[in-house]
This record gives structure tokens, sequence and C-alpha cells, in this order.
């Protein structure tokens, strides 16, 4: 079996070997498509659990940084509606205070056995507090452990320190049960495009664009 490291610098040419759209592609008809993206996104995420494709509830959420530069990470989608498309930060995070400053994302949801993504872009703004303190109370207890913490992404010396954080956050939680950390936040992006794209082993993907107009949406095909 080739690896990358058994193929030494040359890098380009085993990345030129992997294979792409591998598995059975499924059809999409842009003229059956939905008057509302939210309603195919629906469809699309059934379809892809019944597939078996892996966590296809997880999603990149991209982010602009202080300096201007794009920033991604992923996470996973909490709801979407008519009202937008929902995920949760703690708002002391990078991410979270990237759309403080900048309170606009892009999210993409890609699902390779299917040979599809889906790209929504928009504006965004936190949910009330009582959405929020009902997210994070739905959260299992090691994860509230965590998130409580506050301290995402800073420099961290040696894994006991961790584990003594994440202990001592576990027994307040147990002490607890209701303790909501105030920094946690729903967000939602008021998506203004959400584009459905569908793989070709030809590359004569299907594409397919939402742009939203004032309440409503409208759908133009587009270019691979």
């Amino acid at each position: 079996m080739v690896t990358a490291s058994s193929a030494g610098t040359d890098i380009r040419q085993y990345l030129r070997g992997l294979p792409v759209f591998a598995g059975e592609l499924p059809t999409f008809d842009p003229a059956e498509a939905p008057d509302r993206p939210e309603a195919l996104f629906a469809g699309w995420l059934t379809a892809a659990v019944g597939a078996g494709v892996p966590e296809p509830h997880a999603m990149t959420l991209s982010t602009i940084g202080a300096d201007g530069a794009p920033s991604a990470r992923v996470l996973i989608l909490k709801n979407v509606d008519d009202r937008g498309w929902q995920f949760a930060v703690h708002a002391a995070s990078p991410k979270g205070r990237d759309l403080s400053r900048h309170p606009a994302a892009a999210l993409t949801f890609h699902w390779p056995e299917q040979g599809r993504q889906i790209r929504v872009r928009g504006p965004v703004s936190p949910a009330p507090a009582d959405l929020s303190a009902a997210d994070f109370l739905a959260r299992p207890a090691g994860s509230r452990a965590e998130a409580s913490l506050g301290r995402q992404s800073r420099p961290l010396a040696n894994r006991e320190i961790l584990d003594l954080a994440v202990e001592r956050a576990r027994a307040r939680i147990a002490e607890d049960p209701g303790f909501v950390d105030p920094e946690w936040t729903v967000q939602t992006v008021t998506a203004t495009e959400v584009e459905f794209w569908q793989g070709d082993r030809e590359r004569k993907h299907t594409r397919l664009l939402y742009t939203r107009t004032g309440s409503g949406w409208t759908r133009v095909m587009l270019w691979p």
C-alpha cells in the first residue's frame, strides 16, 4: 500500500491517486426542489442519515478574525427553520469573539459519500438568553463542564491542568445541576444565500443557489 510517507515528497502525485466520488451518487433535479432551502436541506439531511453518512449534522463554521482573515472549524448544527441556521458557541472563544466583532458567517456541509455539499452564508445574531440556557442544559454533564471552563484555544501547559479543571467543573455541576454558563450563546445565521451542490463523476456538477428576496427566495442553477 502506498502511503503519504512512502510517497516521499511527491505528495502531488499521491493526492492525484486518491479516489473521488467512489460511492453511489444520488440524483438531484433542481426543477423538483422546494421553494425554501430549509425544506431541501431537511430532505438531503434525512437522505444522508439513511445512507449512513457519519455525523451529517457536522459543519464547517467560517468566521472573520480580528486580523480580517478567515478562520474555520467544525461544529454541530443545532437547528434549522424559517428563522435561520443555529449553532452554539462560548462568547469568550475565538469564534465567539469573531462573531461579536463581525456578526456574519458561512456554514459548509460536506457529505463525500453522496458527493454533496451545502453552503450557507449570512448575518449572525445571538438567540435570547433562555434559548441559550436551554441548549446548555441539554448538553451532557461532561460537555457542560468543559464548556464552562471558558478557556478555549488558550495555551495549556500540560494535560494534568486540564484534567483537574474539568474535574472541578464536573463537581460544581453535580452540586448545581441547573448551573448555566451565561456566556454560552446560541447563534442564528439568517441566510442570504444557500447553495446545494451535487457532484457528478464527469464533473458536470449540479448547483442550485437560493437567494433571499425579502420574505421569499429566488432559485437559479449555476455552472459547475
